[in-house]
């Protein structure tokens, strides 16, 4: 059973996604948090497999939320953002704080249970339009002038095609039958994808992927 945390500001939407998840066999809503204090709370009471988070909310936002959840805790469970902003200063800002997938709120029962079923599974939810939108961001802003991270090293065909799909949300065992790997090849790419990035999670190697082009 996936044992998930709603967090968001409205109680009907709370119920909402409560009711439909309630839908399902292997999806449960163990709690729910009304901010980011309440939601860093109600994850050390439940333990969450996943974490469902609102951005826009009063008092502590979403991003303050994954700040905090990231900096506290050692071993926090992945994030997914479910929201009603698409605009790419949140989704970047989502991400580089932490989030492992991004959603907005019209998504359907399956398309939200996959991707629950998705981030449970170790993997991330880019989908491939937010990846575009993600794309056109970055090319859009400035390149920072010292991020203080080591150079990039070149990835092999296999790494980047490892790479394009953990970009599109596959977990280690989509991807090994994407590409008929053993799931513990894909892990050791994964990981050797993380160190020639510098990158400390999957969705950090996305972000500075995308920052240097590699998947442009």
């Amino acid at each position: 059973m996936i044992r998930v945390l709603v967090v968001d500001d409205q109680a009907l939407v709370r119920q909402g996604i409560r009711s439909l998840l309630d839908l399902t066999d292997d999806i449960e809503v163990v709690g729910e948090a009304d901010d980011g204090m309440t939601a860093l709370a109600a994850i050390a009471e439940h333990t969450p497999d996943v974490v469902l988070l609102d951005l826009r909310m009063p008092r502590h936002d979403g991003i303050w939320t994954l700040t905090a959840l990231h900096k506290g805790t050692a071993d926090a469970p992945p994030v997914l953002v479910l929201t009603t902003f698409d605009n790419d200063t949140l989704v970047l800002d989502a991400m580089r704080a932490g989030a492992c997938g991004y959603l907005l709120k019209d998504v359907t029962l399956e398309q939200l249970t996959h991707a629950i079923r998705v981030l449970a599974d170790g993997g991330t939810l880019i989908s491939p339009s937010i990846t575009d939108r993600l794309i056109r961001a970055v090319h859009r802003r400035r390149r920072p002038p010292d991020t203080g991270l080591p150079p990039i090293q070149q990835l092999t065909e296999r790494e980047l095609e490892v790479l394009r799909l953990v970009a599109e949300g596959y977990s280690n065992r989509e991807i090994a039958r994407a590409l008929f790997l053993a799931e513990g090849t894909v892990k050791n790419h994964v990981s050797t994808v993380l160190l020639k990035l510098g990158a400390r999670d999957r969705t950090n190697a996305v972000l500075r992927a995308l920052h240097e082009n590699v998947l442009s």
